[in-house]
């Protein structure tokens, strides 16, 4: 780190705090190179940590962290306030397993008060904080820093609702960059715009009553008078009074780029005795031309060429579930207009954006809004003539729960969810693992759920799930799996499941994916002479029941195996099915054990919460005292 002369002298914010202002933009600049260098190598969120490097330098010169609490919502922008806080050293483990989190983590350090992964927190945290310091008497300045797709959120608006108007030491930051991961959608993102329209307004609104309090004689009354004009120009040319009718004082827009000026801005708002909002313009990728001219694509990257920006090219043309589900999902909706897909915020990551290209009115992102994308999804499927797709990530689906329940499955509406990233998140690590859907899906009555282990079933599932008239929920990994581009596409009928592989005595049982896992693990075994039968049950609810029947009448030892909560998951649906049908099979659950499972590479974290080949081989030969001997675990050809 021999190019960072200011960055590498800061090990803790007192030491921004003693630089003199000048050099803060230089701090600035080597903050941006050092982001950049690390993740053109590791990859992560590129994109939002550019725009927020000035805004976050003028924070920690002001403030006091940690006595004075810095909040980010989502906080997968908190990259250079992790390098002001004494993890420049680790940053380049940043993502990797052990290393430092993509987000913000409170076990990592003291300046992190929060997990954060999921957008619209903030606020809530926030004003919890703030009257947490009124009850213990303290006096530290709690400072939610928002970005602006985060007011699309319902939980940001409940917050806003609740905002006491004598609160003192709340700072609001706006990180206005016109983005979440895709571009902002609905109407909130034109009161923010309408400032643009008048950038000379705010300094005309700001210095108004200095001037008029200036006029001999008349300068109070015409200074109160002053006041009523202010309050009419910020009512027609900025974003103030929807602000200011929740209790806050409207502070911007601020260029967010200039860090003097944000120094100064803080400085002067620092003593407020009302809730304030700063509202920040800055520009998503800044600093690196290609970043900034793309910010979607770069939001959350791949390694990357430093010099020139350029993605490093794979020699791998695998494909991936989303990017099946992407293009089947065009091909089927190009043929059937009565096709509706719904997405929350993700359509880029969700391969949706040739889609929203191509058929707009049917691809429809309603933002970061969970429960709306949801409820909204029912009310399209109500009547039943228009076949709906919500296509929502694992992790974020936990936050719309009552809106499955109340708005979709007790209607009885056949909307079909595909749940994409249903699965560890690897780098992204313990606030996005999808692994809990499965368990509060089986709750609701009449909800299937199915899982493909393949891109050919993927597809299968897709066309067939609209014959359910169900609300119908298929889950999928963001890994790498193989598809027949040009073979025909078989109906799958509910609840069928798929014997992969014939055996005795003992079955194995794998969901999705993990049934290849299982046909590496019966090679293992059949060097003790077991022969195992390897099941996909496709579907964890309904399950086969005649199948299951059968092959439990005749294999007394079960293994099941998923890449979810081993509480709620397959193997619990297995073990009632069993039970309910007073059977005496033996019984082995294996699935990610009762801990939230951190961030690294997949295979680490699969051998760390014995997941492995290796981990789930030992636990299946102890279990059943299986006799051992040498093997090698060389995968299945």
């Amino acid at each position: 780190m021999s190019d960072f002369d200011i960055l590498n002298t800061i090990h803790s914010p007192s030491d921004i705090q003693s630089l003199p202002i000048a050099s803060l933009e230089k701090l600035c600049t080597e903050i941006r190179q050092r982001i950049i260098e690390v993740l053109s190598v590791n990859g992560g969120h590129l994109s939002s940590n550019l725009g927020t490097v000035e805004l976050t330098v003028a924070l920690h010169y002001v403030f006091n962290s940690p006595y004075d609490k810095f909040i980010f919502d989502t906080s997968h922008q908190s990259y250079p306030h992790k390098l002001l806080t004494g993890r420049n050293p680790r940053f380049n483990e940043i993502r990797k397993y052990k290393g430092l989190c993509g987000f913000s983590h409170p076990k990592e350090s003291i300046h992190d008060h929060f997990y954060a992964g999921h957008a619209g927190t903030a606020f809530s945290l926030g004003l919890g904080m703030a009257k947490n310091r009124e009850l213990l008497k303290t006096d530290e300045h709690i400072i939610p820093i928002l970005g602006d797709a985060s007011l699309t959120c319902g939980l940001t608006l409940e917050a806003l609702n609740n905002i006491p108007g004598d609160l003192k030491n709340f700072i609001v930051v706006l990180n206005d960059n016109k983005m979440s991961i895709s571009e902002n959608v609905g109407n909130i993102k034109n009161i923010l715009s309408r400032i643009l329209s008048h950038p000379i307004s705010n300094k005309f609104y700001e210095e108004i009553n200095s001037i008029l309090s200036k006029f001999p004689g008349l300068g109070k009354q015409l200074a109160k008078q002053g006041q009523k004009i202010t309050e009419s120009i910020k009512n027609l040319v900025s974003p103030a009074a929807f602000f200011e009718q929740f209790g806050l004082s409207y502070v911007g827009p601020i260029d967010g780029h200039d860090v003097k000026k944000l120094v100064d801005k803080f400085n002067s708002v620092k003593h407020y005795n009302r809730p304030i909002l700063m509202h920040v313009m800055t520009v998503k990728g800044k600093g690196m031309p290609i970043a900034s001219e793309n910010p979607t694509t770069y939001h959350g990257v791949k390694p990357f060429d430093k010099s020139s920006g350029k993605f490093l090219t794979t020699s791998s043309s695998s494909t991936t579930f989303p990017k099946i589900f992407g293009k089947e999902i065009l091909k089927m909706a190009q043929k059937d207009p009565s096709i509706v897909v719904v997405n929350p915020a993700t359509p880029a990551g969700s391969c949706l954006t040739e889609m929203r290209k191509q058929l707009p009115e049917r691809c429809l992102d309603v933002g970061i809004a969970e429960g709306h994308a949801v409820t909204f999804a029912g009310g399209l499927a109500k009547g039943k003539k228009l076949k709906v797709i919500c296509n929502i990530y694992a992790t974020f689906l936990q936050r719309a729960l009552d809106n499955i329940f109340h708005d979709v499955c007790l209607q009885e509406l056949p909307v079909v969810f595909t749940i994409d990233r249903a699965s560890i998140s690897g780098p992204d690590g313990c606030t996005h693992h999808g692994i809990y859907d499965i368990s509060f899906l089986s709750a609701m009555p009449n909800m299937v759920i199915a899982q493909p282990r393949s891109g050919m079933l993927l597809k299968e599932l897709m066309h067939s799930s609209f014959t359910y008239d169900r609300p119908v929920a298929i889950r999928y990994p963001n890994l790498v799996t193989h598809v027949e581009e040009d073979a025909p596409v078989r109906h799958r009928d509910l609840a069928q499941a798929d014997v992969l592989s014939q055996g005795e005595n003992l079955v194995i049982i794998g969901l999705g994916h993990m049934s290849y896992k299982a046909l590496e693990i019966k090679k293992i075994l059949s060097s003790y002479g077991v022969n195992p039968t390897i099941i996909d049950p496709v579907f964890i609810k309904p399950i086969d029941a005649d199948l299951f029947l059968d092959v439990f009448s005749t294999h007394p030892k079960v293994v099941t195996i998923e890449e979810h909560s081993v509480n709620g998951g397959l193997g619990s649906a297995i073990n009632k099915f069993i039970i309910n049908n007073n059977m005496t099979n033996q019984i082995l659950n294996i699935g990610i054990p009762d801990t939230f499972v951190q961030h690294g590479k997949n295979e680490d974290l699969y051998k760390e919460i014995g997941l492995d080949v290796e981990s789930i081989t030992e636990r299946i030969l102890k279990f059943f005292d299986l006799k051992k001997k040498s093997y090698d675990y060389s995968p299945v050809s």
